[in-house]
């Protein structure tokens, strides 16, 4: 495999092989920036495309309430622009700059870089906000980096968002839940605070439309003829600092893209003599880990001579100082590998990429509102993702991309990815926004409007779960499961375990499912290794030792805690120490929730039947029952599941024949995961 050559149309000026444009250089203007903290980064700063516009941006944030900004993604907007607000004094003591982005490996690594740029210490004047994670200081930061679902949670503790004077909702064209239901609320807030400036930002937008959206019924409230009242928005165009990239294409089509790709990075480390970093776009944490083991069994033959290849994965199931890992500077002498997901696509730019091989797909989740489940599903990228992958490798010279599917395949692809709204369960958003205030759903100034049968079945299910009462409006339990940050089953557990005296447990068994992939099975031996693996923890904690996942779950996380929290521990009984780590911490947040609430810390003492039959409370939509030939059919509509071949119920019959679970993963079959054996009078 060593002397693999490429099986690609070659990179050329006609057809399938052309490059992309080259955008125009930028000039270089000097500025005095006395919060950078080295003229190094002075000088870097200065060459990125956004600098020769910062005067012309700064006065249409003055001037407009909102500014639609649009730019190649590395001319510097998301890094730059939040502080050039600062210097501008646009973040006065009691005033925060927020800028959002739909993952949170983009908002830690862009806050870590823009700290070491002002010169703070990451957490004081620039800080970050995710999940279960809060790196600022109240008093001290003027730039918070969060997600935007965090964003969102937020305006409920705050409807007008005081303290921040200025929110960037960076990244917009993926079109995330929370970044439609933000333009949504921060369109509202306007009307009630001028002040607020709101800068909306992405590579690729539609951004005439988002123009018109917000300059939409602007002159409403205050009776002015629309002709003579002043536009609401504004776009601004930055010039781009792309360099050419040649797109290469598979002659045929590959039945294995995984193994494609280690071909790929390995044939292109032999015949690239220039340098440069590669940057691998796969599916999820299960490719990526097969593509790193395949590739390290090639490294041991690589000829003398040659760089030493470096791999490192990038998802978003990694530990933050995992993920910065790929940030940090290329040594001499070595190709760093980067094989990720598609968060490399837009959220953050890894600097020293010149050839990204693109395996032509994204995992993205989707909703049924027929059968009201969601599930994780491999779908063909959109052409305009395509091109946004492409574009990593001319961000600092011309780079390739090598295209693992065909250029007849590339034609076909959609043009755009849909918006997550249009695809989601909506039980939990709606439910946010009742809490918000916002009852009469038909009003809300959507950006792009739900399916009509999403947010029936969305409203069918709140009621049912007694979050919504008959008049349409919240019930006390709804106030208060609106204000978690976990799923409204997840939630629901957690409110149930007071009835079935079982705080403790579903507690633990609620911070294990939000993490991912928590048991790290050995590639190509899924189904009775995995069950040997889990093994351990169903028969090694005690009473707890029915063959469930949940109750899995629950003992491997009891004896991670028994046992020190050690990293080797955790490699002995092949478990992720970083999943576990994580788990902790989620934990600890959860815990302030439920004391928050009120909700008892009980234990079930070992009494697995009140422990499922609160599982049951939160997952009863998710049912499943067994049939002969080894299947299950869900409750709802009797559509054909299969058990993951990782659970401990893989190849295993329940005695009462129904189950409870987690959730759909779509690949050649739909699978179960984290499931649980209940009685069907549950």
């Amino acid at each position: 495999m060593a002397t693999t050559s490429l099986q690609f149309w070659k990179p050329g000026t006609q057809g399938p092989g052309s490059s992309l444009d080259r955008a125009t250089e930028s000039e270089e203007i000097i500025v005095h920036a006395p919060n950078l903290s080295a003229l190094g980064i002075q000088a870097q700063r200065e060459r990125l495309p956004i600098f020769k516009h910062r005067e012309k941006l700064l006065y249409c944030i003055e001037e407009y309430g909102v500014v639609i900004v649009v730019g190649e993604t590395g001319c510097g907007k998301t890094t730059q622009l939040p502080q050039y607000l600062y210097e501008a004094g646009w973040a006065p003591p009691g005033s925060v700059i927020a800028c959002t982005q739909p993952r949170r490996v983009a908002a830690t690594s862009v806050a870590s870089r823009v700290a070491n740029e002002v010169g703070t210490i990451l957490g004081d004047e620039v800080g970050y906000i995710i999940r279960f994670e809060d790196v600022s200081d109240k008093d001290k930061t003027r730039i918070c980096y969060m997600t935007d679902g965090m964003l969102f949670r937020e305006t409920m503790i705050d409807p007008l968002l005081s303290r921040y004077s200025v929110v960037m909702i960076d990244e917009a064209h993926e079109r995330s839940i929370y970044t439609d239901l933000l333009l949504g609320i921060l369109k509202k807030i306007r009307r009630k605070r001028p002040a607020l400036r709101i800068i909306v930002s992405s590579a690729t937008l539609d951004a005439q439309g988002l123009l018109d959206y917000f300059n939409s019924n602007t002159a409403l409230s205050n009776n002015i003829p629309p002709l003579e009242q002043k536009p609401e928005a504004v776009i601004v165009s930055l010039e781009g600092r792309m360099f050419p990239v040649e797109i290469a294409y598979l002659d045929e089509p590959t039945s294995d893209y995984v193994r494609q790709a280690v071909k790929t990075i390995w044939a292109t480390h032999l015949q690239q003599k220039a340098p440069g970093d590669i940057l691998v776009f796969l599916t999820g944490r299960e490719e990526i880990e097969r593509c790193l083991s395949e590739l390290s069994e090639l490294l041991p033959d690589l000829p003398k001579g040659y760089p030493q290849l470096h791999p490192l994965p990038l998802h978003a199931g990694l530990s933050t100082d995992e993920q910065l890992m790929v940030f940090e500077p290329t040594p001499r002498d070595v190709r760093k590998v980067v094989i990720s997901t598609n968060i490399a696509e837009a959220s953050v730019t890894i600097e020293g990429i010149k050839y990204v091989i693109d395996c032509g797909f994204v995992k993205i989740r989707t909703y049924n509102p027929s059968s009201a489940l969601s599930s994780l599903t491999t779908v063909p990228v959109s052409r305009a993702s395509a091109t946004q992958r492409a574009g990593r490798a001319g961000r600092t010279a011309p780079g390739i991309c090598y295209r693992l599917y065909t250029a007849s395949t590339a034609q076909s692809l959609p043009p755009s990815t849909s918006p997550e709204i249009t695809r989601t369960d909506l039980a939990t958003p709606i439910l946010q926004l009742k809490a918000l205030g916002v009852d009469d759903l038909m009003k809300f100034e959507w950006v792009t409007g739900p399916p009509a049968e999403s947010v029936l079945r969305a409203l069918e299910h709140l009621v049912a779960a007694g979050m919504i009462g008959a008049d349409g409006r919240l019930t006390p339990s709804g106030e208060k499961v609106a204000e978690c940050p976990v799923e409204v089953s997840i939630a629901r557990m957690l409110f149930s375990s007071r009835d079935y005296k079982c705080g403790e447990e579903v507690l633990t068994i609620s911070a294990m499912v939000a993490v991912q992939d928590v048991f790290i099975i050995p590639e190509g031996a899924p189904g009775a290794l995995a069950e040997l693996e889990r093994r351990k923890f169903t028969a090694e904690e005690g009473p707890l030792n029915d063959t469930q996942d949940h109750l899995t779950l629950l003992n491997a996380y009891n004896a991670f805690v028994r046992y020190g929290r050690s990293s080797s521990w955790c490699k002995n009984h092949a478990l992720s120490f970083r999943a576990m780590s994580r788990a902790v911490s989620i934990r600890a947040q959860l815990k302030k929730y439920m004391v928050r609430f009120g909700l008892p810390f009980d234990s079930c003492q070992g009494d697995s039947k009140r422990l499922r039959q609160c599982l049951a409370s939160g997952y009863w939509r998710n049912g499943a029952r067994w049939v002969m030939d080894g299947s299950y059919r869900s409750v709802r509509d009797d559509k054909v599941f299969h058990v993951h071949p990782n659970s401990v119920m893989f190849n295993r019959k329940p005695k009462s024949g129904w189950v409870v679970f987690h959730e759909i993963e779509e690949t050649k079959k739909t699978h179960m995961r984290i499931i649980t054996e209940i009685e069907p009078d549950w």
